[in-house]
């Protein structure tokens, strides 16, 4: 068995193991601890693992699992690609990045990540810079954080992600089925839950 930990975040301290499709072929999932911290990981043959399309939704699918244990109430997400040679070796980069995931974790507690894209459908017809006010509010004011607009097509009206707390996340689906019904001309997208990609700002791997 393979001493290398790939990682796929870090949660309050927690013993848990779960059997998942997991990156690289691992069917194991499990916690490596230190002090109040747990890092999320499976055993892997490298350090430097080539990112696949396969590799990338066993990724996002082990975090989705792990956000969905009643043990958990919240989870940094790594990005992809995070191993380490050892579990001493994680430990070490858990013990001096401390500090930055105690207040991720505070900062994302009990809260997913949700997206939200509006497409505008060929021959519409409407004021985009009206629609993406009205929506982005309705659904800004059920949010506790939001990023900025990525329109990298002509079609896009709004492209958000939202940090909603679990409290909130019936009536933020409410809201967009809302805007569903409501705006005929548009192709809404809504995905999620997701961990909070895009609401914390780790880097680790400098002793890997």
């Amino acid at each position: 068995m393979s001493s290398n930990r790939y990682v796929y975040g870090v949660v309050e301290k927690s013993d848990f193991e779960f059997d998942a499709d997991a990156v690289a072929g691992a069917d194991r999932v499990y916690t490596v601890d230190y002090r109040s911290l747990s890092a999320v990981v499976s055993d892997i043959d490298t350090t430097d693992p080539e990112r696949t399309d396969e590799d990338s939704k066993a990724h996002d699918e082990v975090l989705r699992q792990v956000l969905e244990r009643d043990d958990v109430g919240a989870v940094v997400p790594m990005q992809f690609g995070m191993a380490f040679k050892d579990s001493r070796t994680l430990k070490s980069v858990l013990r001096s990045a401390m500090r930055a995931f105690r207040k991720a974790l505070r900062e994302v507690d009990g809260h997913v990540e949700l997206g939200v894209k509006l497409v505008a459908d060929e021959d519409a017809e409407f004021s985009r810079d009206d629609v993406r006010e009205d929506v982005g509010e309705r659904l800004s004011t059920l949010a506790e954080s939001e990023t900025e607009d990525d329109l990298f097509s002509d079609r896009l009206v709004l492209n958000r992600s939202y940090l909603v707390a679990m409290d909130d996340r019936e009536a933020f689906d409410d809201t967009v089925d809302e805007v569903r019904e409501e705006y005929d001309d548009l192709t809404v997208q809504y995905t999620g839950p997701w961990a909070p990609y895009n609401f914390v700002d780790i880097h680790i791997g400098a002793q890997r």
